[in-house]
């Protein structure tokens, strides 16, 4: 394959630990399309992996963006500026519950890393319960509650002490009913606080609404609930890893919000700013008031520029009311996803909320075997039709369908039919 002269320049000094999903070069972009050099569009449904929710170069944000860069850049911590008080105010007006408080930083792992420390703070407590199969960021922190991949975790021991793991509930590979699913994980869960870990030592539980990196694994309802009524049971802080679906990904502000829970720290990133540098602790102000004057700190959090683009990405949100547009479209969308889960034994399973979709390919319905190499195949094939999708799953067996919330339903139409070419051109092509 014939590299563009502007992947050999960047190979040449990038690290090879820095993995690009694919050697497309993008010159621009707009709306749900990127654009290649030579003027090719691509539905962009990775949405910049999940982060460009109101599509590329919003137009609320890119008005907000030149207005302040008249004005000021960079505050460091050093003094107020009015984006910062009204970023505070907007994201209040939106998050679950009494969640109204917040601690900005530059990305979600600095933001999970923030909950944590907060979390380990407040509590005056060590110990953190996470979730097999759970991505939660690269700092050695996030590695040490990341158990999506051995590839995250490999020669950075020794990682943070006291982080202790039980199953997610995963009712494609569970054998029994959904609540027999959440029953089994909330068993393990009794039997970690029986035989390796005090529930009163526990500061935090830290879990994934849905599994993003660990392949899109949507639990039932219920799971969190249950959450819940543990960490209320035993003054343990619920802490939701909300980085990807946040911000209208599942089409509610939160992914929380299906099951009716509200947390008591969340971290968020992501979408929160179209593509600016921007994450958030969120708690309510009961906790935080507990999070003494310099204990937490930042250089580059809550900079200016990242700041009015997120409050410019809640305004676009609710103004253009993308939220209820998707929930409209979102239906035609899945009973088309599904037609090709019909049509299509190697795809074993079609799962997701609202825009965060999780297309599982096995090698048979029966045994459920990963088939990544086929998944590969369908990207590439896909690619080439102008549709930019990526993969998550231990095995890169799970195509991410996360369209942004400007599409129309014609771009779903289109997305949809190719991705079916793709699937069949895949298959003729693997024998």
């Amino acid at each position: 394959m014939t590299l563009h002269p502007i992947v050999e320049r960047a190979q040449r000094h990038l690290t090879p630990a820095l993995v690009i999903d694919w050697p497309l070069v993008v010159a621009r972009a707009e709306g749900p399309y990127v654009y290649d050099p030579d003027g090719k569009a691509y539905l962009d449904f990775a949405s910049g992996t999940a982060v460009a929710n109101i599509g590329h170069r919003p137009p609320r944000v890119l008005e907000a963006l030149r207005r302040q860069m008249d004005r000021l850049i960079h505050a460091g911590c050093t003094y107020y500026f009015e984006a910062l008080a009204e970023l505070g105010e907007k994201l209040a007006q939106v998050m679950p519950g009494d969640i109204d408080t917040f601690f900005f930083s530059n990305s979600g792992a600095e933001a999970v890393e923030g909950a944590i420390k907060l979390a380990k703070y407040v509590t005056g407590r060590s110990a953190v319960i996470a979730f097999e199969g759970a991505f939660h960021g690269r700092t050695l922190a996030c590695v040490s509650l990341t158990t999506s991949a051995v590839k995250f975790r490999r020669r950075y021991a020794p990682l943070l002490p006291e982080v202790y793991h039980v199953p997610f509930p995963n009712p494609y590979r569970f054998e029994g009913t959904p609540e027999e699913c959440v029953q089994a994980t909330m068993d393990a869960l009794d039997r970690l606080f029986e035989t390796r870990v005090p529930p009163e030592a526990v500061a935090a539980i830290l879990v994934e609404p849905i599994q993003g990196e660990g392949g899109y694994v949507v639990p039932p309802v219920s799971f969190l609930q249950a959450l819940r009524k543990v960490c209320d049971d035993h003054g343990i802080l619920l802490v939701l890893d909300e980085v990807q679906t946040g911000f209208g990904r599942t089409l509610r502000w939160f992914a929380c919000e299906h099951a009716g829970v509200v947390p008591d720290v969340m971290a968020v990133a992501k979408g929160i700013a179209s593509g600016l540098p921007l994450s958030a602790v969120c708690a309510p102000r009961r906790i935080m008031d507990s999070w003494n004057p310099g204990a937490h700190g930042t250089t580059f959090g809550g900079a200016p520029l990242s700041c009015v683009a997120a409050i410019a990405t809640i305004d676009t949100i609710r103004e253009d009311r993308l939220l209820e547009k998707g929930q409209a479209l979102q239906p035609g969308m899945m009973e088309g996803l599904r037609r090709l889960q019909d049509r299509y034994e190697c795809l074993g399973d079609v799962r997701g909320l609202g825009y965060m979709v999780g297309l599982e390919f096995v090698r048979d319905r029966r045994s459920k075997r990963p088939r990544g190499e086929l998944v590969r195949r369908v990207l590439e094939n896909a690619l080439a039709d102008g549709l930019l999708l990526i993969t998550c799953g231990r095995y890169g067996n799970v195509i991410r369908w996360i369209p942004p919330l400007v599409v129309e339903a014609e771009h779903l139409d289109r997305a949809i039919c190719i991705l079916d070419r793709a699937i069949e051109r895949a298959l003729r092509e693997a024998g």
